[in-house]
Formats: structure tokens, sequence, C-alpha cells
């Protein structure tokens, strides 16, 4: 290509000699001859490619390299150099090999979280996300509802008006372990079944430590005092907005009440929360007629009732406080928990094997942590129904 260019450009402002024309020719030959023998090696490519390339075998399989070598450590105890990199350099204590533990794959975090959105029910209404650090992190937040515009005559002067007024939104990250006080004790599995290489011990250990971890933070996302803990989305500290007409008596009045408290912004995305016991009774409420207020869409009873009250979602956590005579309570919550409430997630889901602690007991002892912590970011998102004794 270049050599032909070369011809043209030489020739410039004159007609071609017979010698540069011949020459021209003769390369367009050879130009035509290395086109035509790449196409043609391109037709072969084509013929063969499915044998070459498995057209008609079985898709290659992912990568499971790292798994693997995960699973081997959680079996052994022992480390190899294809986990190397997921190693916690800060480890607690010297002596013991695995005594920082090992970040896990994105396969059995996997496994873990999705445990742990399954627990309680109210960590997957909330708004989550996850920070490759643990640092302390602020927004700020604002609540405005209560400044409305006005009318200003003409040429006149503003003369008052009322500034933004922000607030900050606070989240650390609290490290949630799955041993805790009392008989909460690490997790352990006999080397029969370790040794056995059919038993999906990732499986096990996934479930099981999710199970931990996410029983304590599911406490804390309802109730947690936000002193040494996450602040809960119904902390005893916070102030009730509608309370029972009849103490110790949830009605079809308080439910209504509830909801019209919610500003309409909020309507559209709203759900209620509350345990199951608190859904039991609701159900129960009947009309002077006898009929329950809750139709359940049904094919008579042998289907599963939808959770669905005055028209929205019905969230069940059992770590919603039931109502008694007993003490003032906050049974039922309504709004827009995504709008309210953030969960921050730290990703460095770390888990220790411990082969020695009770190997005279023929077990292999498991220990996970994750630092996590939670907030309210918009009280005026929901509101609160309070049993007042």
């Amino acid at each position: 290509m270049a050599e032909l260019q070369a011809i043209v450009d030489s020739a410039e402002g004159r007609s071609f000699t017979d010698e540069e024309v011949g020459r021209y020719e003769a390369l367009e030959k050879e130009l035509d001859s290395v086109r035509k023998a790449t196409e043609i090696r391109a037709r072969q490519n084509a013929y063969t490619m499915p044998v070459n390339a498995g057209l008609y075998a079985a898709p290659a399989k992912p990568d499971k390299g790292l798994d693997k070598a995960f699973e081997a450590y959680l079996r052994t105890g022992q480390p190899n150099a294809d986990i190397s990199g997921l190693r916690v350099t800060n480890a607690q204590s010297e002596g013991t090999p695995s005594a920082g533990g090992y970040t896990v794959p994105d396969g059995f975090r996997q496994k873990l979280v999705d445990v742990q959105k399954r627990f309680g029910g109210f960590a997957a209404e909330a708004e989550t996300f996850t920070t490759a650090e643990g640092n302390p992190i602020e927004y700020p937040s604002i609540d405005d509802t209560a400044n409305v515009g006005g009318i200003t005559a003409e040429s006149a002067a503003i003369t008052s008006g009322n500034d933004l007024v922000f607030g900050t939104v606070t989240l650390g990250a609290y490290k949630y372990t799955s041993t805790g006080a009392g008989s909460n004790l690490p997790l352990r599995v006999p080397f029969e079944l370790l040794q056995d290489s059919a038993f999906d011990i990732a499986g096990l250990v996934a479930r099981k430590l999710g199970e931990r971890i996410a029983r304590a933070q599911a406490a804390h996302w309802i109730t947690g005092t936000g002193s040494g803990e996450p602040l809960g989305v119904a902390a005893t500290s916070l102030t009730a907005d509608v309370e029972f007409d009849t103490p110790d008596t949830l009605a079809y009045k308080d439910l209504v009440d509830v909801q019209l408290a919610l500003d309409e912004a909020y309507d559209a995305n709203a759900k209620w929360l509350m345990s199951k016991t608190v859904w039991g009774k609701v159900r129960l409420i009947v009309d002077t007629n006898g009929r329950p207020i809750v139709q359940d869409s049904t094919a008579g009873i042998a289907g599963l009732p939808t959770k669905m009250l005055l028209g929205h979602e019905v969230v069940t956590d059992e770590g919603m406080a039931d109502y008694s005579s007993a003490g003032d309570t906050f049974p039922v919550l309504y709004g827009d928990f995504r709008e309210a409430y953030v969960i921050r997630r730290v990703s460095n889901l770390v888990v220790v094997v411990d082969p020695y602690g009770r190997a005279a007991n023929g077990e292999v002892q498991y220990t996970a942590w994750e630092r996590a912590d939670g907030n309210i970011q918009n009280r005026v998102a929901y509101k609160i129904l309070a049993n007042n004794t």
C-alpha cells in the first residue's frame, strides 16, 4: 500500500509513465492475491470453528479455583497459595496461622448475605450500601417541610424568611461477630463431616454464620439504642406519632390514624412493619357483624393469605414489639422505609478457621465478623403507632 501511494505521489502534476503503470498494476495483483489469501483463510477457519471452538460441546465451566481453595481452607484450616491474596493483614495475634482470618470469595459472601437479607424482614426494606473501608461516614439531612412560601408586593423588599437548617446522619462500622455472650460459642463442625467431600461445608458455614450475625443485626435495626450500637427504626427513645385510642387494644381506627399521619409524599412506597404476632392480631380484628377487616385474597382456606393492609404491603419482623399491659411499646410502623432508614456494610467479611482449639474433641471451630451500622436518615418518612398503657 505504501509503494502504491509512492507511485501516485511521484507522478503528481504529470501523466504516468509506462513503467509506473506496469509497476502499479503488478502491485495491484499482489495486493489482490493477499486479499484473496486472507479471505480463503477466514473461510477455512469458519469451516473448522465448530470443531476447534467446541461449538457443539458443553460450554466451558467457570473458574472455580478460588472457591475450591477457600473450601479447602474451611475443611482443613490450612490456607494455600491460591487464597493468599485474601488474607487479612491486621492479624489479631501471633503464633496462630489463621489468627487474622481470610476475607471470603464472592460466591461464599453471596450465600451469607442472602441469609442476612432473608432474616428478620426489615433489612431487605431499608436502603443498603457497601463501602470498602470502615471509616465513619457523614452526610447532610434536611427537613424544610415547615416552611411555606408567601406573596411579596411589587417592588417591596423581602423582610423575613427562614434559612435552611441541615442535620447530619452519621454511620460508623460496628464489628458484628458470629460469637457473643453466654453460650453463643464459635460454630463447631466434626471432623467426620469435614472429611466427607460430598458434604457442602461452604453452604453450612455460610448459613449458620450468616444467621448468627444477622440475628444480632436484625434486633439492632429495629430497637438499637444508638449508643454503642446502631439506632433502630423503632428505638424506645423515639417519640410516637399516634397512640392506641384504647390502651392495650389495637383497633381499625388506630391503623387508619397512623396511615393518615404520613405525608402523601411517602405514601406511594409505604409499607407496614410489625411482628407476625401483631399481624395475627390485626387479622382477628372484626367489624360489628363479625367479619374480619383484612379480607385474605385466597381460594377458601387452602391458599396462603396475602399480607396487604389498607392497600399496602405488610412486612413482618420478629424484632418488632408486641403490645400488652406490661408497658408502652411500638408495635406498628408505617412508611417508606427505604427513604427512612439506611444500613451501611463494610465489604471485607472475614472468616477465621481454628482447627486446634477443639482438636481433642474432633471438631473445627469457625468464627466470622462483619462491620456494619444503621441509622434513621429521614424520620418524616415513617410513622410510629404506640400502645400507651
